[in-house]
């Protein structure tokens, strides 16, 4: 199995979009971890936040995301992958972790609805208490930083300079 490269970051920091821009350009397969969740699952992630709760939706993403077999690949994660160690690990191995950091003024501007686009927030958790707790995580996780500015030609730009100079 071929290298993949793993997108993590905040909701709506554009890792979907990037991820399949980069697949493109870089010849390889592309893979979001939440449509995949959504096709397993046969439902939307609101829907699935809403049937089993935040540690319910936590513990299906780390089963699915568990059962990706990848090489070769752009991975575009949900938000809340970093909750799970061993859901990192696993994607880490054999892989260029990525984390696309996005100002929080411009993922406020970004995020209206929180709960029907699936974020997972903890009872009673604001977007500033969950952009906290999760940058320590996406700092910690990735191999490479990038500064995303919402141009999304420059981020991919970016990854791909990023990633040759890596190798």
């Amino acid at each position: 199995m071929k290298q993949n490269i793993v997108l993590i970051g905040m909701p709506a920091s554009g890792k979907s979009t990037v991820g399949v821009i980069l697949a493109k350009i870089l010849g390889m397969n592309f893979i979001d971890t939440d449509i995949v969740l959504q096709q397993q699952e046969g439902s939307r992630l609101s829907e699935i936040m809403k049937t089993g709760g935040v540690e319910g939706f936590l513990q299906t993403e780390e089963k699915v995301v568990l059962g990706i077999r990848a090489g070769n690949s752009v991975i575009a994660t949900g938000g809340s992958v970093v909750y799970s160690d061993a859901a990192m690990k696993h994607l880490s191995g054999g892989a260029t972790v990525v984390y696309l950091k996005v100002p929080f003024q411009r993922l406020k501007r970004r995020l209206h609805d929180l709960r029907g686009r699936g974020v997972v927030l903890r009872g009673g958790e604001s977007l500033e208490e969950m952009f906290a707790e999760r940058s320590v995580l996406y700092e910690r996780y990735g191999d490479i930083t990038i500064e995303e500015h919402g141009k999304v030609e420059d981020t991919v730009r970016a990854v791909v300079e990023a990633i040759e100079g890596n190798q």
